[in-house]
């Protein structure tokens, strides 16, 4: 790989995290309107947009023979329709939790997840943990448990948020999909249901819907472009980039979640946040000391391979 492209790579995946992390200040904008209208939105307008997308791409085509081919292998649609509702949950109780005062307790979510995907990939893909790997996986359950007994606090929107993503990445490792046609398909299952919400039992009702201003129906209609746009940059940079890194850089997220809910919108950080904190923090150092082993330990087997070949 050439430093060129390593660069692109770097760029493009470190922007869809700047992007996800400065999410709640978008949500904010809306907090007039219910969680569950915002994510109706949010799911037609994101289908809207990945179909302009597509045809972009030239990749309409492609789109709909996989959609054909799914419709004829039912067992191969279970795990699409599985990652469309573990994602709507997730879309869900993210913006929930954004305009309810849980900002700082989105970003733990998001750095529970790397931890949390570990973990089912010892469950479900029968991989096995480093000594390093395990200790942080120990650690972060340790954080949150004593967290709980000891302040009666279970940090639930955390848990949600990061096993809902966690499944849901889990859940596309099933498909063979690109990352534009995967997030197409998805919206297209869960728009219909989101469009009869709109129509039928919507809070907004209709008049008031009827009566939104151009700006509220504008930043409706962008959540979606907000919603492809990091997705498509991180599914480009990650082809670009070896693992480890994309690792590293995920952080960027919920680092910038948690200084916005800490100096922006001013949530406590009390000291049962700080400690369960404490304890992710020191679990993914761990955890990221464990992706740079991983590394040189895979650069000396090839150096031995290269030179036993030779």
């Amino acid at each position: 790989m050439n430093q060129s492209t390593h660069m692109k790579g770097i760029y493009y995946t470190a922007c869809s995290y700047i992007l996800w992390g400065l999410l709640p200040l978008y949500w904010k904008l809306l907090d007039h309107i219910g969680a569950l209208d915002i994510l109706a939105h949010r799911m037609i307008w994101s289908f809207v947009f990945m179909c302009g997308v597509l045809l972009f791409l030239r990749q309409w085509k492609g789109g709909m023979k996989a959609f054909r081919s799914l419709l004829k292998n039912r067992k191969a649609l279970i795990p699409l329709v599985f990652s469309a509702v573990l994602i709507t949950i997730n879309w869900y109780v993210y913006i929930w939790a954004v305009n309810h005062g849980f900002i700082l307790e989105a970003s733990l979510g998001y750095y529970i997840n790397p931890l949390v995907s570990i973990l089912l990939g010892i469950v479900f893909l029968k991989e096995k943990l480093s000594r390093m790997q395990a200790a942080a996986v120990l650690i972060a359950a340790a954080g949150v448990l004593i967290s709980a007994f000891q302040y009666g606090s279970v940090p639930y929107i955390a848990l949600i948020l990061a096993f809902s993503f966690g499944l849901y990445g889990l859940a596309k490792k099933r498909t063979s999909l690109t990352s534009a046609v995967g997030l197409t398909l998805e919206t297209m299952l869960i728009a219909p249901v989101a469009l009869i919400y709109l129509l039928f039992f919507s809070g907004q009702g209709h008049s008031q819907a009827a009566s939104m201003s151009i700006g509220t129906m504008a930043l409706l209609f962008m959540a979606g472009v907000l919603t492809a746009i990091p997705l498509l940059l991180f599914a480009e940079g990650a082809k670009k980039l070896p693992l480890y890194q994309v690792g590293i850089l995920q952080y960027i997220a919920p680092t910038i979640t948690l200084f916005l809910g800490v100096f922006v919108y001013h949530e406590p950080f009390s000291s049962a946040k700080a400690f369960t904190f404490s304890c992710i923090w020191a679990a993914l150092i761990l955890f990221t000391l464990s992706q740079f082993k991983w590394k040189k330990q895979s650069k000396v087997i090839l150096k031995r391979k290269n030179s036993y070949h030779s």
